[in-house]
C-alpha cells in the first residue's frame, strides 16, 4: 500500500465520521443555543434545563437517523474490508 492509498482511506474514514456525527452534533448545538437564550432572557440558571432537552433531542435524532448512520458505517466497513482482502 502506498501513501496515496493510505491517505485516501483516511480521508474516506474521516468524511464518513463527519457525515455520521454531524446531525447529532448540530441538533445538540441548536438546542443548547436556544436553551441558553431562554436562560439569559428569563435569568433561570438551572443545569438540568440544558441537559434534559439536549438528551431528548439527541435521542430523537438517533432514533430518526439511526438506520442511515448504521448503513453509512457498514458501507465504509465493507469498503475497508474489501480493500484489505485485495492486499
Amino acid at each position: 500500500m502506498d501513501a496515496d492509498t493510505a491517505m485516501q482511506l483516511l480521508a474516506d474514514t474521516l468524511i464518513a465520521a463527519a457525515k455520521v456525527s454531524a446531525p447529532v452534533l448540530l441538533v445538540a448545538l441548536l438546542v443548547g443555543l436556544v436553551i441558553s437564550v431562554v436562560q439569559v432572557v428569563t435569568q433561570v440558571q438551572e443545569m438540568t434545563l440544558t441537559f434534559i432537552p439536549k438528551l431528548i433531542a439527541v435521542g430523537a435524532v438517533c432514533l430518526m437517523l439511526g438506520g442511515w448512520m448504521i448503513a453509512t458505517t457498514v458501507e465504509l466497513a465493507k469498503r475497508l474490508f474489501d480493500f484489505a482482502a485485495g492486499l
